[in-house]
């Protein structure tokens, strides 16, 4: 691989304008793509094959389509010793009511005085207003024209506030974006004392986003997809795709102070770096694919989207980068190297520093790292999972206000109501199931039942008495499920039970997906070290990673430990698609620092040098860059701790968290520790094994031996055959 490597990067260095022009090509012809064939995003989180999906079609079918249609409630209240029944406030409710009917795209709007929906204290109601219309259909002046109908109660002191998914916005994305790129510029400038190299990852990154971004609209095309799958392949793009690049542009550096020209500068830098991208960016790419075993249509739909931005990265990083280096020459120098000047004696590397004193202090130092990361792990055993609602929007979005105020008013239980599907009913068997519902603990009402037109099928609201998160919910959906229907069948359905289902299917797919993603690795990196105990290590320190992630996630948004220091306003459980998500990601990540770091020491060590000899090349030569891609991912991934969104905040927070654990305590200081007390033995593979494993050549090994050969002199050459 690595020779293959060597000769594109040649061919891209010397060929640049050519390589220049396809990819501007590509750049255009999907732009044109994304502008003529992307589609709506939806954000529903249903799985075929549960029963509350179940149940939701049978509603469909026997009650009609008409739930297609987007829906919002406008929540009034007042304060102090108002009620909304007087006089001026009702009318200004009615007032509002009117307004909102007229708004466009809307078919009917429950006016809370006739349809009840007016509180026991008289101070919170609501109206329902129906769309014609799916939620990706509801325009812009729609929903323009909902609030400045409902707005017009506040003229009379109401407080108007309003929820609904169709009034779900994005918010801090791009700055989040932007401030990561100007700390990742920050880093790069630092790592190299060049503008130009330091510039070179960030062209290269935005582009690998740009693709990735305009391939994901092109798909929503033809996939559901949701909203959230552009967020979370910018966030690994970036980080991805400047790492990439930093690592090739460093090694293209040393290739030149080596004395070698450009061509042959990049030729050996994608040859030997680029060999580590590859299977780096593979490691990712597998992780993120996997995510399709958990049968969950919009995560494999996101892992799928987020895998394809992650190639274009690879791709773009051993292409367009030698390319880009040819024009950029040796401009990619700080100035005193490219003037042959050099500062005194040369300092010794902090990574060489850092690696001796790892060695010399093995056990103290693995013992030590691993009672802290073992510490920071320990509040995971208190996490707890479940889907986003309205409850975990900003405290400061008219969402969350609108759901804080529905609960006070009409109890926690309001905001997720459980609808009960009786099939094969009767109005015998229906109001049975209605009784024996309402005895069960933890529900405050269920309503009669209301007939499809056939008259064989019913439908219950039950209002839970706690949220739609608590656990006692979750209780109250199981004992619903397990109730005989005495010749009818009970199913639940509605967001709350969704949810649940989705939440419950995630966390079973997380062992199967972990086993699949660590395997899978595990033998890719037999390959890349040719070994077993090296790989054994890296997985194990994976989930040494992954567990410290958990406990800090746990121990700020769920626990509330330095949340006001983070910007978080609210705490609960942790959103169900985190764990999958931070397992598949950080496997990706770590093993991209295990590669970069542990390549270069194989490479010293099956070049002649002793195992702690090895380790402290490894280090000297790797630490440096390591520690700058670690800085830029975090970089990247904490800027979305600025975002307004729990969600986007929780995962910036957990993989900033986690990529610094995994860079610092468990590459940079746990795996050297461990691979010199491994010694020999860590290299060690069976000889069967070796045969039947294909030679990959990541190191380099085998480009070095013929590039060595093709520059020695025909007496050399002479002399070789001679020996031999």
């Amino acid at each position: 691989m690595a020779t293959l490597l060597y000769r594109l990067g040649r061919f891209s260095f010397r060929r640049r304008k050519l390589v220049g022009l396809l990819w501007v090509a590509v750049l255009v012809l999907f732009g044109v793509g994304a502008a003529t064939l992307s589609g709506p995003t939806s954000d529903a989180f249903s799985i075929p094959g549960t029963e509350s999906s179940r149940a939701l079609a049978i509603l469909e079918e026997k009650f009609g389509g008409g739930a297609d249609g987007a829906s919002a409630k406008v929540v009034f209240t007042v304060t102090g010793d108002a009620k909304l029944t007087g006089t001026t406030q009702k009318a200004a409710i009615e007032k509002a009511v009117a307004a909102l009917e007229k708004a466009p795209q809307v078919t009917s709007v429950a006016d809370p005085f006739e349809a009840r929906t007016v509180s026991q204290d008289g101070q919170t109601a609501y109206a329902t207003v129906t769309y014609a219309v799916g939620v990706t259909g509801v325009t812009d002046a729609a929903r323009d024209a909902l609030v400045a109908a409902g707005d017009t109660a506040k003229t009379a002191g109401l407080g108007v506030e309003y929820s609904g998914e169709m009034l779900a916005t994005q918010q801090g994305g791009h700055s989040s974006e932007a401030l990561g790129i100007i700390i990742a510029a920050f880093v790069l400038v630092v790592t190299f004392g060049a503008l130009v190299a330091a510039g070179l990852p960030l062209l290269t990154a935005i582009i690998g986003v740009a693709l990735g971004m305009t391939g994901i609209q092109i798909a929503t095309g033809f996939f559901d997809l949701s909203s959230s799958t552009s967020a979370l392949a910018t966030m690994l793009g970036l980080a991805v795709g400047i790492d990439y690049a930093l690592f090739i542009v460093s090694r293209y550096r040393h290739e030149l102070a080596e004395g070698h020209d450009g061509e042959e500068a990049a030729g050996r830098a994608t040859g030997t770096a680029g060999s580590a991208v590859v299977f780096a960016g593979l490691t990712v790419i597998i992780a993120l694919a996997a995510l399709s075993v958990t049968g969950i249509p919009f995560l494999s739909a996101m892992g799928l989207a987020a895998a394809f931005t992650v190639a274009m990265a690879v791709i773009i990083t051993l292409t367009l980068t030698p390319a880009l280096l040819g024009f950029a020459g040796r401009k990619v120098l700080a100035k005193k190297d490219r003037a042959g000047r050099r500062a005194g004696a040369a300092k010794v590397p902090f990574g060489e520093r850092w690696a001796r004193l790892v060695l010399k202090n093995r056990v103290v130092a693995l013992v030590l790292a691993l009672g802290v990361v073992g510490a920071i792990a320990l509040p995971a055993l208190d996490l707890r999972l479940a889907l986003p609602d309205d409850s975990t929007a900003s405290p400061a979005s008219t969402q969350r206000k609108a759901y804080d105020q529905l609960a006070e008013g009409f109890g926690a239980g309001f905001n997720g109501p459980l609808i009960v599907v009786v099939e094969n009913a009767t109005a015998t068997t229906a109001a049975a199931a209605r009784t024996t519902i309402s005895g069960l603990s933890d529900v405050v009402m269920v309503t009669a039942p209301v007939f499809n037109k056939a008259g064989d099928t019913a439908m219950l609201t039950v209002i839970p008495g706690s949220g739609a998160t608590d656990e006692a919910t979750k209780n109250l959906v199981s004992a619903i499920r397990d109730l005989p229907g005495d010749g009818a069948e009970l199913a639940v359905t509605g967001t709350t039970a969704i949810n649940i289902d989705v939440t419950d299917k995630i966390t079973n797919a997380l062992v199967p997906y972990l086993a699949i993603v660590v395997g899978l690795a595990f033998i890719l990196l037999m390959l890349v070290f040719r070994s077993i105990l090296v790989p054994l290590k890296a997985t194990l320190g994976f989930l040494l990673s992954v567990g410290a992630t958990f406990g800090a996630v746990v121990f700020v948004f769920q626990q509330g430990h330095l949340a006001s220091l983070l910007g978080v306003d609210s705490t609960g459980p942790i959103i169900s698609l985190m764990p999958i998500f931070l397992i598949g990601i950080l496997f990706g990540l770590a093993m991209d620092y295990e590669v970069f770091l542990v390549t270069r020491t194989r490479e010293e060590y099956v070049h002649g040098a002793s195992p702690n000899d090895a380790v402290v090349s490894g280090m000297r030569h790797g630490a440096r860059v390591v520690t700058a891609a670690a800085l830029i991912m975090m970089s990247v991934f904490a800027g979305f701790i600025l975002a307004d969104d729990t969600i986007i905040k929780t995962l910036g927070f957990a993989l900033a968290f986690g990529v610094a654990v995994d860079a610092f305590l468990v590459r940079m200081t746990i795996v050297p520790a461990v691979l010199s007390l491994f010694g020999k033995a860590g290299w060690w593979l069976p000889r069967w094994l070796d045969k039947i494993l294909p030679n990959v050549d990541v190191e380099g090994e085998g480009l070095t031996k013929q590039l060595a050969a093709e520059a020695a002199t025909p007496e050399e050459k002479e002399l070789v055959g001679t020996a031999a």
